[in-house]
């Protein structure tokens, strides 16, 4: 068995892989031909994406898509209609209204966010499970799986390590981790480090243990747009066309697949602190640490063992 790391720059951030196996060169090369096809369909920020053109056609008759786009979607839209969500497919419109990351960012007019506010209901997104067909029902609409692709596709990436007979395996996808087996270091488990809100990217507030689990933190800090002597980041609310406001700096979770990781970051983040322990203390699957805006560190009962303050 020999051990290989790969480091590809795609989807605008930097995906790490590693495996242990009896040819993991060869699997991280197919990792990342499927990664570059999934970027080819997924990408939002394409014109030529398969997601980029259901904006220009879905709307004026069904889009047949990729089989696992379709699969993406449909989830999306089932965790985008569940009551008191923060996860919205939808948002497409208002994520490019604002532009919060790119260099054309902009705090758009009243006016503007409330017109596109229309635009952002998941409800009209129809779906034909035999045909595998996307049908817009209103124009304008724009779907955005920005919040839980990288989750999805590191868990296709995962199967496929399995699949093949890796014996170890971690893909880090700009920070939203899986990883399976036993870590190269001592001990087994995986340290996975969870950003300091406060400090610049790669300073560590804590460490969390993990074995056969993915780790996602999602944040304020990521993107930022600073106006008018107002800071907005780039995680919204749907009903508002606004940033969402709580007292969370980040919020951390701990799960099996990275999709489910990455489905209940987004859908938890516009929860205070308290109610985000409170609920997923009621899941046995799951786990979360939260950093408030004041700098306090929650985690649920299953973490506190695994768990190490920095």
């Amino acid at each position: 068995m020999t051990e290989y790391t790969k480091i590809i720059y795609l989807m605008g951030t930097k995906i790490s892989l590693y495996i242990k196996g009896s040819d993991p060169e060869g699997l991280a090369k197919k990792a990342e031909d499927m990664l570059i096809h999934y970027n080819e369909v997924f990408s939002a920020n394409s014109d030529n994406s398969q997601l980029a053109l259901l904006k220009k056609t879905a709307a004026i008759a069904p889009q047949k898509v990729d089989d696992e786009l379709y699969e993406l979607i449909k989830a999306g839209k089932k965790h985008s209609l569940c009551e008191d969500t923060f996860l919205n497919i939808a948002i497409g419109p208002l994520i490019k209204l604002w532009r919060i990351g790119f260099k054309e960012a902009q705090v758009p007019e009243k006016e503007a966010i409330k017109n596109v506010l229309e635009l952002l209901k998941p409800e009209n997104i129809q779906l034909d499970d035999e045909k595998k067909t996307i049908y817009f029902l209103r124009k304008g609409m724009e779907i955005d799986l920005g919040a839980i692709a990288k989750g999805y596709f590191a868990d296709k990436v995962m199967e496929f390590f399995k699949e093949q007979g890796a014996v170890s395996a971690m893909a880090d996808l700009g920070g939203n981790v899986l990883v399976f087996g036993e870590s190269p270091s001592e001990g087994g488990e995986w340290n996975v480090g969870i950003q300091n809100p406060f400090l610049p990217r790669g300073n560590a507030m804590a460490l969390v243990k993990i074995r056969n689990q993915s780790v996602v933190t999602s944040g304020i800090y990521e993107r930022v747009l600073e106006r008018g002597g107002n800071k907005y980041h780039h995680i919204f609310n749907s009903k508002t066309g606004y940033p969402i406001e709580s007292n969370i700096a980040s919020l951390t979770v701990v799960a099996d697949s990275l999709l489910d990781c990455d489905i209940c970051t987004t859908e938890l983040f516009g929860l205070d602190a308290a109610s985000v322990i409170r609920r997923v203390n009621r899941l046995s699957h799951m786990g979360a640490v939260v950093i408030t805006l004041d700098g306090e560190l929650a985690c649920t009962n299953n973490l506190r063992r695994k768990l190490i303050h920095l």
